[in-house]
């Protein structure tokens, strides 16, 4: 350690020998250019970058600098050398034709949107679109912005499960299971269910605490002989792949018209509708009672379904929140706030407002 510091001592007694001797003019330079490159260093906007009047300077100071000191600046040999390359390249480089000028904002937001809420539009129509609009558009430029937003040609592009959902809701079905557990016993009741998408319309199948596939078919011969004297209008019901869903299960539906869709494995997105309910169910009745047994659930769910369909405001497409079962003019004569009446629902955990007149 001493003969480490006795080294560093005679360095540095050496350095101010050689400062000693070296001129003003020389000392001067050496101090601009400490100081100039302090100023660079201190630009970490991400990363220190040097602009064409901070080489200039630098590359004036270098050549006043001793030849030693070079060495030891950002700027070397090497870099004046570099610059200096790049600016008669740039000198001798070709201009660029100017081309098309771009397209405005507004535009390209427009070609965006009609090929997003058209999965079939290639560009072609796309582009007769646009000139029924009063736009005239390239092809090839409609296809950079289709690129550059990664929106694939239209034999690519998938029909999404919300497009289909949207376009066959009046015709759809949607069923699934959930369950409750007992405060005393403990003991695990399921409950299966069906919701029709574009009313959000809830039809209660049956408790049981032990679901079986055999149990599941029979409450859809129950189902199916409800709608079949209803009516009904629905062509497919969406489902799960739950193991209680059988090809039993979906004969009883195929013999009234209705085809069974199972979602994917692992995607309860595809069966959104019903998850919904679920959330909903439990947000608001099951997990803010205690439920005794099967009898109990069956008449808190009897009680909150019939408030789902008929005193619940719902946001679903075209609902404009409405309940499943309420006259579509029901929002159209506002009543009188002094004639509002309260009824309780579920011993006051849910209440419902109404025109008392």
């Amino acid at each position: 350690m001493c003969l480490t510091l006795s080294y560093r001592l005679l360095l540095t007694v050496i350095s101010w020998l050689a400062l000693l001797a070296r001129s003003s003019s020389s000392k001067n330079a050496e101090i601009l250019a400490l100081r100039h490159e302090v100023v660079v260093l201190r630009r970490a906007n991400p990363k220190p970058r040097l602009s064409w009047s901070d080489r200039a300077v630098l590359a004036a100071l270098a050549r006043i600098l001793p030849k030693v000191l070079r060495v030891h600046r950002i700027v070397t040999p090497g870099t004046l050398l570099r610059w200096h390359r790049r600016l008669v390249a740039a000198k001798w480089r070709q201009p660029r034709p100017p081309g098309r000028p771009p397209i405005p904002d507004e535009l390209a937001a427009l070609i965006l949107q009609l090929a997003r809420e058209n999965a079939r539009w290639g560009v072609v129509r796309i582009q007769g679109e646009l000139r029924r609009l009063g736009h005239r558009v390239a092809a090839a430029t409609i296809r950079k912005i289709l690129r550059a937003h990664r929106i694939p040609p239209p034999n690519s592009r998938d029909e999404a499960w919300r497009v289909f959902l949207r376009a066959h809701a009046s015709t759809l079905l949607a069923t699934d299971f959930f369950h409750v557990d007992c405060a005393v016993t403990f003991q695990r009741l399921y409950v299966a269910f069906v919701i029709e998408i574009s009313t959000r319309r809830v039809h209660l199948l049956g408790i049981t605490a032990h679901p079986t596939a055999r149990w599941a078919t029979q409450v859809a011969r129950n189902l199916a002989g409800e709608l079949e004297e209803a009516g009904h209008r629905f062509t497919h019901l969406i489902r799960d792949r739950d193991a209680k869903f059988t090809a039993a299960f979906d004969a009883v539906f195929a013999s009234i018209g209705i085809t069974a869709l199972p979602t994917a494995p692992q995607a309860p997105r595809m069966n959104a509708y019903a998850e919904r309910f679920v959330c909903t169910v439990r947000a608001e009745c099951t997990d803010r009672m205690l439920i005794v047994g099967e009898r109990h659930l069956r008449a808190v769910l009897s009680e909150y379904v019939e408030h789902y369909n008929t005193g619940r405001s719902h946001q679903g497409c075209g609902m404009d929140l409405r309940a499943p079962n309420d006259d579509p003019n029901v929002i159209a004569f506002p009543a009188s706030a002094t004639r509002i009446q309260r009824t309780i629902r579920l011993a006051g955990l849910i209440n419902e407002y109404e025109d008392a007149a």
